[in-house]
């Protein structure tokens, strides 16, 4: 086996010697160190104290006065647009009640219903729904919110439901699809209800971008759904959500008993949705004084969002580039989207759980792409809104970045939310024109003044300062040997002398280690491959490689041992080292890679590091190309050697062995077998198992060479027809 060496390091001492010793030099006029100080002391001192008085007196009291009645201008510009949004979709489901179509639908859903539930469920569709929630429901819903789900829960419970949710939910992959559909084509009653009313509310969900709309008879049941969700046919009194916050809405409203009334409920977790949250505007559908049934829309969570995130246009709103408006409920929880997430979803994760956020609600924000009911909001300013105060102050925001909030309740009836708008202290207490012009005055003062005092200046020390500083450019861009003119006598110059000694320095350290480390590369690469040399220099301690196709060649040279005793060890040395870079040569011609040798066999591999198709082929041509090696090798010095080599295909891995004397091998059943294949035959010749003799194309001709018992079973030894061995093949 081969084995690294322990590289030499050239010490400090070997690789330069200090070439000169500069001299402390007298010079009258004014010292660099004088110089320095006296620009720094004036531009620092004189600077610091202008701008710190100037902008404590003239900004700091303006600026927040004018940031706090922005954010406050633009809270209550997003409260009442908040306002409107709910007064449409409280007018939108009055409006959708009270019409016409909606009575004649909900008579004709319930009656449809109503016969559904009349007939007795198949074996076929019971089957059907019990893999579905089974194997489908079950587990999206537990994916999607981390806890364990029993499907059976959520089946249904009566014919109906199971009638309509075998024809309208389970034939479908998305509710996209769903809401598409018209007719099952059942010819049921319900169905020629649906194929008469369902394109009216597909409308009126599109058009008003509504989550979902639910139509509800007087006994709980939902009768209809426009998306087509697990919900349809539920019973919102004793079904699986019936400790909804739809559920809860509704009997709310059934309560009241007021036609025209509408109840809100806050979103909440809603599982038919694979937990995301929903919100529900709920009102009753009476018909000549006769409640017959109750009209729920889910909350359009994209037009609130679309209002908080006022389009996306925050700069154009005056939010800058860190400003943004957000709601947040009476559980701490955010009713609208995070302009962090939007901006940049990774950041927003970091900061979040950085800021106290659980990692598992900053990924599902991340995953859904909103914080409905994620991002938690546990600032004093949430706190007085919630009491019914408003105003602004300053204080950390929920992504831990210092803020100017301003924070106020939403006021939208049966929703106790709250408004804030932020904008980080950074972005908000900006200077305002006032600041900004005797922050310029005086700017301008000490520019002036520095202006002045460089040209007084300038001259003594400038010119040296740029030699020096081309000089150590052009170092740093690698050139060696850069000199400088020591110029007048005087602190630079001395510089510049320690400067020139330095570079003479790197320069001669500079060749060593460059010398060096070719050597050690070169050393590294003699005996394992390049990918495992570059992790070996990055300091991995477990170095392997697993590769699947391999052909593994090893190969003896018959006869070695005995013509070696006849010489003298640097004779039997020379002439193995002859015989092993006559193989290197062999295995580079012919893309194999030699994994070590020993005084007299040779481990090489095809695959390994470059993976093959021809693998086999080109392992065998390079064994046979071994035998006519030692063939005319002994012709040419009259001795009497041969190969014996053993090949097999497989699984190996290699890697590096050792941590102080490191050492590349390869493993693996391939391995084995192929030393078993050669050690186990008697005569020279070159031995391949079954595995890389199918893979041969008819060429190269074989021939059965015997069987081997392996651990499973025997395997099929076949000897190759080389020039030697034609005429037994």
């Amino acid at each position: 086996m081969s084995e690294s060496p322990t590289p030499a390091v050239p010490t400090p001492a070997a690789a330069s010697a200090w070439v000169g010793t500069p001299q402390p030099r007298q010079r009258p006029g004014l010292s660099i160190y004088s110089i320095l100080l006296i620009m720094l002391l004036s531009v620092s001192v004189l600077s610091s104290i202008v701008v710190g008085i100037i902008g404590y007196l003239n900004g700091s009291q303006a600026l927040q006065i004018i940031a706090e009645e922005k954010l406050t201008e633009i809270r209550e510009n997003r409260a009442r647009e908040m306002a409107q949004l709910f007064r449409t979709i409280e007018n939108s489901v009055r409006l959708g009640a009270i019409n016409e179509t909606s009575k004649q639908a909900a008579r004709a859903f319930t009656a449809g219903f109503e016969e559904l539930g009349a007939q007795p469920v198949d074996a076929q569709t019971a089957a059907a729904l019990d893999d579905y929630y089974r194997t489908d429901f079950a587990v999206a819903l537990s994916e999607a919110t981390g806890e364990d789900v029993e499907g059976a829960a959520f089946a249904p419970r009566d014919p109906a439901q199971a009638y309509l949710q075998y024809n309208y939910v389970l034939p479908y992959d998305d509710w996209e699809q769903a809401i598409a559909n018209e007719d099952a084509g059942d010819g049921s009653g319900w169905s020629r209800a649906h194929a008469l009313y369902h394109p009216y509310f597909r409308t009126l969900t599109e058009v008003s971008d509504f989550e979902d709309i639910l139509m509800l008879d007087t006994d709980g049941n939902v009768v209809y759904t426009a998306f087509k969700g697990v919900d349809l046919g539920t019973n919102l009194f004793d079904g699986p959500y019936r400790l909804s916050n739809l559920a809860g809405a509704y009997r709310e409203a059934m309560d009241r008993n007021i036609v025209g009334d509408v109840v809100i409920a806050d979103f909440d977790a809603y599982s038919p949705s694979l937990g995301t949250p929903a919100g529900w505007a709920v009102t009753l559908i009476a018909d000549g004084g006769e409640v017959i049934g109750a009209l729920a829309i889910e909350l359009p969570i994209d037009r609130i969002n679309a209002v908080m995130t006022v389009g996306g246009e925050w700069e154009l709103n005056g939010l800058g580039s860190t400003g943004e408006t957000y709601l947040v409920g009476t559980d701490g929880l955010m009713r609208s989207i995070s302009r962090g997430l939007i901006d940049d979803p990774e950041a927003y994760e970091r900061a979040a759980v950085a800021a106290g956020l659980s990692p598992a609600s900053a990924a599902l924000s991340v995953r859904n792409g909103d914080t409905l009911l994620q991002q938690a909001i546990a600032s004093e300013a949430v706190t007085r809104a919630l009491s019914g105060e408003d105003g602004t102050m300053l204080a950390r925001d929920y992504l831990g970045r210092d803020s100017l909030t301003a924070y106020a309740p939403l006021g939208v009836d049966g929703l106790d939310w709250v408004i804030i708008a932020q904008e980080t202290s950074a972005e908000a207490l900006t200077p305002v024109e006032e600041f900004t012009r005797n922050l310029i005055l005086s700017t301008a003062g000490m520019i002036i003044f520095v202006c002045l005092l460089s040209l007084v200046l300038a001259q003594v020390f400038i010119r040296p300062l740029r030699r020096l500083k081309s000089a150590a450019q052009r170092i740093g861009a690698g050139e060696e040997g850069v000199q400088v003119d020591a110029g007048s006598s005087d602190e630079l110059a001395d510089v510049a002398v320690a400067f020139n000694d330095m570079s003479r320095s790197l320069q001669a350290k500079s060749q060593l280690i460059a010398e060096q480390e070719r050597a050690n590369e070169e050393l590294i690469l003699s005996f394992m491959p390049e990918g495992m040399a570059n992790r070996y220099r990055q300091g991995d301690d477990t170095i392997t490689q697993d590769a699947e196709d391999v052909t593994v060649v090893f190969a003896d040279i018959v006869g070695f041992e005995e013509l070696a005793m006849s010489l003298t060890s640097d004779d039997a040395l020379a002439r193995l080292n002859d015989l092993i870079r006559s193989f290197d040569e062999a295995a580079e011609r012919h893309g194999v890679e030699r994994v070590r040798s020993t005084r007299q066999s040779y481990l090489a591999s095809c695959g390994l590091v470059t993976p093959r198709v021809d693998n086999a082929r080109r392992a065998v041509e390079f064994a046979i190309e071994l035998d006519e090696i030692v063939e005319r090798y002994s012709a040419q010095q009259g001795v009497d050697l041969s190969v014996r080599a053993g090949l097999d295909s497989g699984r190996v891995t290699s890697g590096l062995i050792g941590r102080a004397r490191v050492v590349y091998d390869m493993w693996g059943d391939a391995v084995n077998l192929a030393f078993r294949v050669q050690g186990d035959s008697h005569e020279p010749g070159i031995y391949l198992t079954q595995r890389v003799a199918d893979r041969l194309p008819e060429s190269l001709p074989v021939a059965p060479a015997g069987d081997l018992e392996t651990q499973s079973g025997p395997q099929r030894v076949w000897r190759v027809a080389t020039a030697a061995t034609v005429g037994e093949v």
